[in-house]
């Protein structure tokens, strides 16, 4: 049978992977045992999928970047160049913590910008934009713009990546698509 998914002469990919249909994988990337790639997935240069991590469909990986197991990316999530996800909370090299992983999961659509650090167990919320360079320290809420060392809480964002400004009533409009966002307690909920 046929491949319905493209890899590079230079991919490894290890044996019980699922790739999903109009997957790209490019060159020096490894995909180990047991992941799960979705359909139309693009993973870049020098990209590094470990054992049961699971990417929905089309999951965008820049280059240099190292999925560990324990990480979780619904669809249409952004990684980008160089972003790190950590899967243990107190690694040491003397001592094996293997199946101590602590899972991360990211959201459908969030973006997490070039550079950022994601210590496990903190989930990234729908829709969240990470910036560049952020560390992640805590749960990431839907919407939520953060940026910094430790990551902050700077604002929200459309579902089509534009900051948000909301009115008194609550109320804002993105500015691309036209679409209604209201902040209510605290959450945002797209009308």
């Amino acid at each position: 049978m046929e491949k319905e998914y493209f890899a590079h002469e230079t991919a490894v990919i290890d044996d019980n992977c699922q790739i999903g249909k109009g997957t790209k994988i490019w060159h020096f990337s490894h995909l180990m045992s047991n992941c799960i790639l979705g359909e139309n997935c693009n993973l870049g240069q020098n990209v590094v999928v470990s054992p049961e991590v699971v990417l929905g469909n089309n999951v965008k990986v820049q280059n240099n970047v190292s999925i560990y197991t324990g990480v979780i990316c619904e669809d249409d999530v952004f990684l980008g160049p160089s972003m790190v996800f950590t899967n243990v909370i107190n690694p040491r090299s003397g001592i094996n913590r293997r199946g101590q992983y602590t899972k991360t999961t990211v959201k459908k659509g969030a973006s997490i910008g070039a550079n950022a650090t994601i210590i496990c167990g903190h989930d990234i919320g729908e829709f969240a934009f990470i910036g560049a360079g952020a560390v992640v320290t805590k749960e990431v809420p839907p919407y939520a713009l953060v940026i910094g060392n430790p990551a902050k809480q700077m604002g929200w964002m459309s579902e089509f990546g534009h900051r948000l400004t909301f009115n008194k009533e609550g109320l804002a409009v993105c500015p691309e698509s036209n679409e209604q966002y209201r902040l209510d307690q605290g959450k945002v909920h797209k009308l």
